[in-house]
């Protein structure tokens, strides 16, 4: 087959395009500009805009294509990050399902976020059907609000549209190779370079990246127009977590569990700071500190039953992120 990918060049994207060559499919690369993560790897590149519609540059950059993998995605807290947000998640994806119908594209996966998807304890955890209250758990106003209003609003897209195949997927917490940032795979690097004495006191449902690169192509090949899919195998405390990535860098894991009340003054100062530097106080966002302090567990037994989806033990996605980190210079 060949698939379109949006969002190559960033983590996700880069071990998407990855699981798809190794799988035997072509790939066309839409990017905005040339990337290391995409060096001599045997894809297509083409830049077309994807905020002007169905621009001829996008339909070409797309014909010939079997299906479409829309992973572009950015969590933006500075200065008109909610209107590029906007433009990522939501108009570039009403461009790609304009493109995908004029071009006769069969198919495009949408790449939404876990963030949309309720959860609950480790017991009863949450699923793709779980309500959740978005603005106690978010905030009516915000970077993460807005991550989550547009990320919903891409997916309600995908749910009405008609004349094309569209299906979602909504993945948790990622770790694995590539994390050029890097994001989720911070702690690694922080662990790897010292001990880190404490822990958040919550948990929260972790894959490998090639797990979820593997989820979005059975998306592809298996899923159900306007359903969704949360992609995310283990539910773990960070506590275990951190035990586990101390475990592969050789240091002792934490100890000490994150009190609440130094969480909540945290978010106090990042709540005033963010009103002058939103960008430099992103990290103190009450409400990220307040996910890292409760449990939020899901269940992706949808993936596994509908999709096929045979998750492989976390581990694996530790120590690649960890090679690939030190090979980089990231780490020790």
């Amino acid at each position: 087959m060949r698939y379109a990918v949006t969002g190559s060049t960033g983590f996700l994207g880069a071990n998407l395009v990855r699981h798809l060559l190794d799988e035997g499919h072509q790939v066309v690369a839409l990017i905005r500009k040339p990337n290391q993560l995409l060096a001599d790897l045997d894809v297509e590149l083409a830049a077309p805009s994807l905020l002007d519609g169905a621009s001829s540059e996008l339909c070409d950059a797309v014909s010939d294509c079997d299906g479409i993998f829309h992973v572009a995605g950015t969590f933006d807290p500075s200065p008109g990050g909610e209107e590029r947000m906007r433009a990522v998640h939501v108009v570039a994806t009403q461009s790609l399902i304009e493109a995908a119908k004029r071009a006769e594209c069969k198919r495009l996966v949408l790449c939404s976020s876990s963030v949309t998807v309720g959860f609950g304890t480790k017991d009863n955890p949450g699923d793709e059907t779980t309500p959740l209250n978005a603005d106690r758990i978010y905030g009516r106003t915000g970077a993460l609000r807005a991550y989550y209003d547009t990320k919903l609003e891409a997916e309600a897209l995908a749910a009405h549209t008609t004349g094309l195949d569209v299906v979602v997927v909504n993945p948790d917490f990622i770790v694995g190779a590539f994390d050029v940032k890097p994001t989720s795979g911070q702690s690694i690097v922080a662990l790897s370079k010292r001990w880190v004495p404490v822990y958040p006191k919550g948990g929260k449902c972790f894959q490998t990246a090639m797990d979820c690169a593997r989820g979005h192509l059975l998306a592809m090949e298996r899923g159900v127009h306007g359903r969704r899919y949360l992609l995310g195998s283990h539910n773990l405390s960070y506590r275990d977590f951190m035990a586990q990535v101390a475990a592969v860098v050789g240091r002792r894991p934490p100890a000490i569990a994150l009190p609440s009340l130094l969480t909540a003054a945290a978010g106090a100062v990042g709540r005033v700071g963010s009103r002058f530097d939103t960008h430099r106080f992103a990290g103190l966002d009450p409400h990220v500190l307040r996910s890292m302090q409760t449990d939020r567990y899901r269940l992706d037994r949808r993936a596994r039953e509908e999709l096929g989806l045979r998750p492989e033990p976390l581990e694996v996605g530790i120590q690649a992120a960890y090679q690939w980190f030190q090979a980089n210079g990231y780490c020790p």
